[in-house]
């Protein structure tokens, strides 16, 4: 498991599977300069 972030640490490249197939870089895939991730676990 990795350590957890702390204050001013760099959020890591992380790619996710998008529902529709394709994949995304984030943060780095996001053309905005607010960002927000919210990981939705869907149905269990």
């Amino acid at each position: 498991m990795s350590d957890k972030l702390g204050i001013g640490d760099i959020f890591p490249d992380l790619q996710v599977d998008l529902v529709n197939g394709q994949e995304l870089t984030v943060p780095s895939g996001l053309n905005s300069p607010y960002k927000v991730i919210l990981f939705y676990r869907g149905h269990w």
